[in-house]
């Protein structure tokens, strides 16, 4: 395997409490950006800008006989009025979808559809009148119950996700490592929804398949690390955890450094030349896998630690009072017996270090 750093020798641990700060920042930004913005604005600017696949609007499908670029449409569009369009081309044919925002209370449907009909038309006229150049093959309204149900399915969705994935790996590996990767990708997602409340980017149903995308790819960074910890206790078994979780770290890190690195590249890539179709998502995903391979190294595996030297700590006060020999620990995943925990490296624990 390709070695981009060899004999690394950093305590990533001895900062835990730094990075941990950090996200705990990022996060209380993200969620007082949500909470001001709904308090100041309730009929108004929400806490995210959602797009019409939550809020509701019409969807208008024209066909083309050439089709001009989005940026075109967008163009055209935006000097009707409308400038929270979606434009979405149709891949193999020569149709593009338009979706229009809802406008006033959204109550009566049809006026809806009309009204963004006509707009489409008065904004599409600009490339050759109806019938020679384009033609409105149709018109469909999104109403806000839709978008609601919408809503609630796709936070059901990652919910379960998460809660799937805390079952694995529980199973894989213990329910301690399961609930420290489950933390991490929650703030992943909440950290990469805050950079989305604070700069008002749209909210769609892409950017939860990105979200959707960076469940994946964060536990899938954490369950490298986590199997590496879980190899070397069992080949090192005098060390302490605290040592043999940073050295787990350094010696995946160039495995994460190349393939976060060329993931960010290719998503990278996205952000600058996709275009706004695929604007939220590329942001979605270049926030989070940011994000997600700091949580590996910086947030899921302190919390493990942290949380195996609470249990620790706890089998060696229940064997002190009960007057018997403390308890070796579970089994975790093929290793014999848990490893004494250390909150420094070569140090042998004698009780719970501070997290």
């Amino acid at each position: 395997m390709i070695q981009v750093f060899k004999d690394v020798k950093i305590d990533w641990l001895a900062n835990r409490r730094i990075f941990i700060a950090v996200s705990i920042l990022l996060m209380l930004a993200g969620l007082s950006s949500a909470i001001f913005r709904q308090w100041k604005h309730p009929n108004g600017t929400e806490a995210f800008n959602l797009g019409v696949d939550f809020k509701g609007g019409t969807v208008v499908t024209a066909r083309f006989k050439q089709r001009p670029s989005p940026e075109a449409i967008r163009d055209a569009l935006a000097k009707t009025g409308v400038n929270d369009a979606i434009i979405q081309p149709v891949t193999d044919k020569p149709d593009v979808l338009i979706k229009l925002p809802l406008e006033g209370s959204g109550e009566e449907s049809q006026a809806q559809v009309e009204l963004g009909r006509t707009k489409v038309r008065n904004a599409l006229n600009q490339f050759g009148a109806e019938k020679d150049a384009y033609e409105i093959i149709g018109t469909d309204a999104v109403g806000a119950v839709a978008g609601a149900q919408l809503r609630n399915k796709a936070i059901a969705v990652t919910l379960a996700a998460l809660v799937g994935i805390l079952m694995y790996i529980a199973f894989r590996f213990e329910w301690t490592y399961g609930a420290a990767a489950v933390i991490a990708v929650f703030h992943d997602v909440l950290v990469t929804l805050g950079f989305f409340s604070i700069f008002q980017w749209e909210v769609s149903l892409t950017v939860i398949a990105a979200l959707l995308t960076l469940v994946g790819f964060s536990v899938n960074d954490t369950i490298v690390v986590f199997d590496r910890i879980r190899e070397n206790r069992r080949l090192r078994r005098r060390d302490s955890l605290y040592k043999i979780t940073n050295d787990s770290i350094n010696q995946t890190l160039s495995r994460t450094v190349i393939t976060s690195g060329l993931v960010f590249l290719s998503v990278l890539s996205m952000v600058l030349f996709g275009g706004e179709v695929l604007r939220g998502f590329s942001l979605a995903l270049l926030i989070g896998i940011t994000f997600g391979t700091y949580s590996s190294i910086a947030i899921a595996s302190p919390i493990m630690v942290w949380w195996e030297q609470r249990i620790e700590l706890a089998n060696r006060t229940a064997a002190i009072a009960t007057n018997r020999p403390a308890a070796t620990g579970s089994r975790v995943s093929g290793t014999p017996s848990r490893q004494p925990v250390s909150s420094a490296p070569g140090k042998r624990s004698r009780g719970a270090g501070s997290a």
